[in-house]
């Protein structure tokens, strides 16, 4: 049980086997695909440790005054689990199977999902579940349309707090040792705003097309270069080795 100063009584207990998850689709085609393109890019750049966890619209549990909450949101970074893998494949309960996810995002959408609500009382609002029940250290809020990207952060007073981006509109992830910024392109025939991560030298994290782009243009790079050694050898009457 988790002592807290609030007047609700928070257990960690797994969900049970029969209890009925909503089948509710997400908003729209684009949620899945953000959330797998972070995913992606932390894996590649080798940030993924393998007790891991990033869930995408999957449910996080804890039981509130005896009364057990579910929020699935559209992304997470869960650092460390100790449950087996198969435990988990329906929903996560912190503390019991594992570490409280460092950061939890939700993707606006024409489809109100109440990603600001602090409705305290049963059942309980994201902001407030998110802020009050799992105190989870960052929350983000990406809306798709317009790029904006709004990052929360749990303060002492357990309070959430509205953070300021630095100059380059990222905002720093102490946790992950990553800054987590907006990136205006293209992926899989989608042009618009993407949730895009940079390491702490501002190295962009790449997708798995970029590198094998990056790849390319790098032997291509040395091909010519070898071509010009060649060019070079030539000139002076000196024929390179094969």
């Amino acid at each position: 049980m988790l002592a807290t100063s609030s007047p609700y009584t928070i257990t960690w207990e797994k969900l049970p086997d029969d209890f009925v998850l909503p089948d509710d689709p997400v908003d729209n085609i684009n949620q899945p695909t953000l959330a797998a393109a972070l995913t992606e890019s932390l894996e590649l750049a080798g940030k993924l440790p393998e007790t891991a966890l990033t869930p995408t619209n999957y449910g996080i549990c804890a039981t509130i005054n005896g009364k057990m909450v579910v929020k699935a949101p559209d992304w997470a970074y869960i650092p460390h689990i100790t449950a087996n893998r198969s435990e988990v494949e329906r929903s996560y309960t912190p503390r019991l199977q594992g570490e409280i996810p460092t950061l939890v995002l939700e993707f606006l959408s024409e489809t109100e999902g109440g990603e600001y609500s602090s409705k305290p009382t049963y059942p309980p609002g994201k902001f407030f579940y998110y802020e009050q029940i799992l105190q989870i250290l960052n929350y983000g809020i990406f809306d798709l349309e317009s790029g904006i990207l709004e990052l929360y952060r749990l303060k002492e007073n357990q309070r959430y707090k509205l953070e300021d981006a630095n100059e380059k509109n990222r905002y720093w992830i102490p946790e992950m040792q990553l800054f987590l910024g907006v990136w205006e392109g293209k992926r899989e025939n989608r042009s618009g705003y993407w949730l895009r991560w940079w390491d702490e030298a501002g190295n962009l994290l790449l997708w798995r097309t970029e590198r094998i782009e990056q790849e390319r243009q790098q032997a291509e790079q040395e091909r010519q270069r070898a071509e010009r050694l060649a060019a070079q050898l030539r000139a002076a009457g000196i024929e390179p080795e094969e």
